[in-house]
This record gives structure tokens, C-alpha cells and sequence, in this order.
């Protein structure tokens, strides 16, 4: 027992080291309490309208400087209101509607045949290793593992069933052509 927690141990470690993951650390901004507790809700809600809903966790040059922009505000307000009321940074806030949406896909039969490249691009990062890094971070799993668990877990959609009749150009083509000639004298 004690060899699999030596071994657990290193794994953890290698996969932090790996995809550059290290230990969050606390810290306390004075701003962030001097900021009005309404105001921070209206922004709250703000940032959650402009970021999730239209989607702009999407583009990868979308920064917390073009949001306090789009908001009227700068961007110590957007960092004591992410910080406080999502508990985390501007980053992570984004990078986990990214990762939400990553696995959406990732668990989807229609995009199986996606490279993670590719998904990756699609839900706004830079690189692949920011992704494998952001996804980690979140679900403790690599996005390939994830995706050939929730692959297996859950059926193919159905086949789509095969149609039932002739096929447009078989071989009775020609008899039904000449019954149209016989019927039209």
C-alpha cells in the first residue's frame, strides 16, 4: 500500500510538472473590499452576460482589458469582481467555460473524429497546452482519457435505417420507361 502512494505521489507530480500546473496561492488585494457590494453584483452579472452568454470565452484575444472596455469600468474593478464573486482570476473564470464546453464536445459522437488541436481552437485557446494544462487543472484527466471514457460509456447514435424500394437507375428502369410509352398512346 504505502508503494502505490509513493507511486500515486510521482504521478501527480509528473502530470503537474508535465503541463505546468503548480499550487494556487491566496492572497489578499485591499481593492477588492473597497469596491461597493451592489456594484459588484451589477457586474458580476454584467461579465456573466458578456462572457457566457455571448460567448466571448470563445476568442482568444478576448482580455479582462477589452471587458472592463465593453463595460464602461477598468480592469481592478473586473479583477476584484471575478475574484470576489467567482472566486478565481480572469483566466480561470474563462478558461473554465472553455473547458465546459471542450468536454461537451469531447463527449459528443459527432465530433469523435476531432483532433484535440482542433477542439482546442474551437472553444478559444491559444495551444494544445494550454488546454491539456486548463483541463487537467479542472477535471483531473487529460482530455484524450476523458474523451475515450465518455465515448465508451455511452452507445453510437442509431444507424440510420436503410431505405426500403429501387434505387434511382436499376435495372427496371426500362420497363417502366416503356410502360409510360404504351399508356401515352
Amino acid at each position: 500500500m504505502i508503494k502505490f502512494a509513493v507511486i500515486r505521489r510521482y504521478f501527480i507530480h509528473y502530470i503537474m510538472a508535465k503541463y505546468n500546473i503548480t499550487e494556487k496561492k491566496e492572497k489578499e488585494a485591499a481593492y477588492r473590499s473597497l469596491v461597493n457590494p451592489h456594484l459588484m453584483d451589477d457586474l458580476k452579472e454584467r461579465i456573466l452576460k458578456i462572457i457566457l452568454f455571448q460567448k466571448k470565452y470563445k476568442d482568444k484575444n478576448y482580455s479582462a482589458k477589452k471587458l472592463a472596455a465593453d463595460l464602461d469600468t477598468n480592469t481592478r474593478y473586473i479583477s476584484a469582481v471575478v475574484n470576489v464573486r467567482f472566486h478565481m482570476n480572469y483566466t480561470s473564470l474563462v478558461n473554465k467555460y472553455r473547458i465546459e464546453e471542450a468536454m461537451s464536445i469531447l463527449a459528443d459522437h459527432r465530433y469523435k473524429d476531432l483532433n484535440m488541436e482542433d477542439i482546442s481552437d474551437m472553444v478559444g485557446f491559444s495551444n494544445r497546452q494550454s488546454f491539456y494544462a486548463s483541463f487537467y487543472r479542472i477535471n483531473g484527466c487529460t482530455p484524450r482519457s476523458y474523451k475515450l471514457q465518455r465515448l465508451s460509456m455511452e452507445p453510437a447514435p442509431p444507424a440510420q435505417p436503410k431505405k426500403r424500394g429501387r434505387k434511382p437507375g436499376s435495372k427496371n428502369k426500362k420497363k417502366t420507361q416503356e410502360v409510360r410509352e404504351a399508356t401515352a398512346l
